[in-house]
């Protein structure tokens, strides 16, 4: 699959901070990509580079195969954490001038902007003031003017910061939506439990390196450490436990490691043998939370302190 972006030892330094470490990745098109990391890690300078809002002091940053220079800004949208609204300006009036500035014309700013606020369910908020919106209704009108120009390569920092839980599934619901529409979406956050949920590829961050690459599903079956949770009904004999290394127990549910992945199957072998009813049988990986914290502590390293990047 061919990559929409591609990084090669990407290095930014802040007077004697250095944001970015020799940092490479590569994003294949139409993918959700994670990068991960702690408030401080690096992320945003990354993302302020990719959109030239800075530059790099060294490295090579590719899109579509292409030198990143001042036209890509057009075909990229970017949702920053730190939301950008003006608070004075009219939601209709201010999306259609960010979509202006993305090189939608009047009429196409406003089809889109439309079509939108209707999926939303929004409509009656084009003449209200920024002001007014709760963070939440913000949230969703900074979605649309990253969005409205369909990008190809769409950047979102936080996204789901501030928003309740039906809220944050429709951006979901949006964001999957867009893949398959064709955009490639990078999700940068700290709350890696989020990013299980929708990412296919992930880059982990720390003091402004990548620490660790790759799709999601073999990152956590490399890192695995085979274990299993049973639940079943009533107790497990105490003969067929003999010897076994018990996690966790509870009723009825046991979390049992293996020296061996294949020695699981033998164990749920031995329980349905002996007539002990298992309705419950599962493989626990490892969170990317964990994996994070452990290939940090495998390369000797800390995790990065927030630090303050100049404006």
């Amino acid at each position: 699959m061919a990559n929409i972006l591609e990084l090669t030892d990407v290095v930014k330094t802040y007077q004697t901070t250095k944001a970015v470490d020799h940092v490479s990745f590569s994003m294949p098109k139409g993918s959700i990509f994670g990068m991960l990391g702690p408030n401080g890690a690096g992320k945003t300078s990354l993302i302020r580079i990719i959109t030239r809002i800075t530059q790099a002091d060294t490295g090579s940053i590719l899109i579509n195969g292409a030198r990143l220079n001042d036209d890509h800004p057009e075909d990229i949208g970017y949702m920053p954490e730190e939301r950008g609204l003006y608070k004075k300006m009219k939601v209709g009036d201010h999306l259609i001038y960010l979509a202006r500035l993305k090189g939608l014309s009047e009429k196409q700013a406003k089809e889109a902007i439309h079509h939108w606020m209707e999926k939303f369910e929004i409509s009656d908020w084009w003449n209200k003031k920024v002001e007014e919106l709760s963070k939440g209704m913000q949230q969703k009108v900074q979605f649309i003017a990253t969005v409205v120009h369909k990008p190809s390569l769409i950047i979102l920092d936080e996204p789901f910061s501030g928003l309740d839980p039906i809220n944050a599934n429709l951006i979901k619901d949006e964001i999957d939506n867009l893949r398959s529409q064709g955009s490639s979406i990078i999700f940068s956050t700290h709350r890696m439990e989020q990013v299980e949920e929708i990412c296919e590829r992930i880059v982990l961050i720390n003091r402004g390196q990548n620490v660790l690459e790759g799709v999601v599903g073999e990152i956590k079956q490399q890192r695995k450490k085979n274990l299993f949770r049973y639940q079943v009904s009533g107790e497990i004999p105490g003969g067929i436990l003999e010897r076994k290394e018990i996690i966790d127990q509870s009723e009825g549910s046991y979390t049992l490691r293996f020296t061996e992945e294949r020695d699981s199957n033998l164990f749920l072998k031995a329980l349905v043998d002996a007539g002990v009813y298992v309705y419950g049988f599962e493989e626990i990986l490892p969170s990317l939370n964990e994996i994070f914290i452990q290939t940090v502590q495998e390369q000797g390293m800390t995790i990065e302190e927030p630090i303050n990047i100049p404006s």
